[in-house]
């Protein structure tokens, strides 16, 4: 079998967006075409640039919320702001984007009879009530709230997808993404871990919201991404939805103790009220992943990969690279 026999022509919707742009090397370097669908909301031309003269990499600029015509062979569906503070902006088009977002992939993948991976989120589980979290787990998510554009609507994706599965036999994946950081993250994006870097590396306050006792588990984007690529590969019969992420919990005191400790700041920290729905615990079971991805498991360790991060964003603060998520 000859090499153009092996390439794959996929799609990477959100593909100019931290994991999006990690995805679509990932996939190039593995010899596949790829196609780079974003609207530039949260992710930037900046992120994929160096792409661009790949013959075997095209980039094109839509919003998921409108029908897509292409002939593809497999879709990655990330096309989604994904922190508190992009998708509490405009929380009606973060919800049209998850839902709408969904049926327009669903029904792309459908036409052309491509297998379709769903990015979907720990979010799912709300506030949750069982710890750590694992697929057959409900969730307790209200779904008034503030994070509810978020939340609902990424469930509703997961509906979406599973009702195509059993309607029209389509082949899916879903994978339930627990925090994942690294380079290529937004500077202001809200999320913990670049929130503490970026006000370490200026000496700023470190704003922890609450006592700073609540959990999370940081996947680094490698590892998040090798998981993401088996999942499509495996066999039809397994359409998750699946836990990604890594099993080692902090507590956000903890977090930012490191970050201090890594950058060398005198930053202090305070502590703020804790917004509304905040989940107090956040940690993946990950059997289900450690059996169908191929014996996959997360191997970097928070220092080593918040000393990636800090590197990147110490240069980004610096201005010898190109700020991740300006649009360029």
């Amino acid at each position: 079998m000859n090499s153009y026999s092996l390439r794959k022509r996929i799609l990477v919707t959100g593909g100019a967006g931290f994991l999006g742009s990690h995805l679509c090397e990932r996939l190039l370097d593995q010899g596949h075409d790829v196609l780079c669908v974003d609207n530039y909301f949260t992710g930037t031309k900046a992120n994929i640039a160096h792409l661009l003269p790949n013959p075997h990499f095209e980039l094109m600029r839509h919003d998921v919320t409108f029908p897509l015509y292409v002939e593809v062979d497999e879709i990655y569906n990330l096309a989604c702001p994904a922190s508190p503070v992009h998708y509490q902006f405009d929380p009606v088009q973060t919800t049209k984007t998850s839902v709408h977002g969904a049926i327009n992939m669903l029904g792309l993948a459908k036409r052309v009879k491509a297998k379709i991976l769903q990015a979907s989120t720990s979010e799912v589980y709300g506030d949750p009530k069982i710890h750590p979290q694992t697929e057959d787990y409900w969730g307790h998510v209200n779904p008034i709230g503030m994070r509810s554009c978020y939340d609902e609507g990424k469930r509703c994706a997961e509906t979406l997808f599973f009702d195509y599965y059993r309607q029209h036999q389509l082949r899916i994946k879903v994978a339930r993404i627990f925090n994942t950081y690294g380079p290529r993250m937004h500077p202001n994006d809200g999320r913990v871990v670049s929130n503490f870097i970026v006000q370490a590396l200026k000496g700023d306050d470190i704003t922890i919201y609450g006592d700073g006792s609540q959990t999370r588990s940081f996947c680094y984007r490698d590892d998040l991404i090798e998981a993401m690529i088996r999942l499509m590969n495996t066999g039809d019969d397994f359409t998750g939805p699946v836990n990604i992420g890594n099993p080692g919990e902090f507590t956000m005191l903890q977090l930012a103790e490191k970050v201090i400790a890594l950058t060398g700041s005198a930053s202090k920290i305070v502590h703020h009220p804790l917004p509304s729905d905040d989940p107090l615990q956040r940690k993946p079971d990950l059997t289900l992943a450690r059996k169908h991805l191929g014996g996959w498991e997360p191997t970097t360790q928070l220092d080593d990969g918040l000393r990636k991060t800090i590197e990147y964003f110490d240069c980004l603060l610096s201005g010898s690279i190109a700020p991740a998520g300006a649009i360029v």
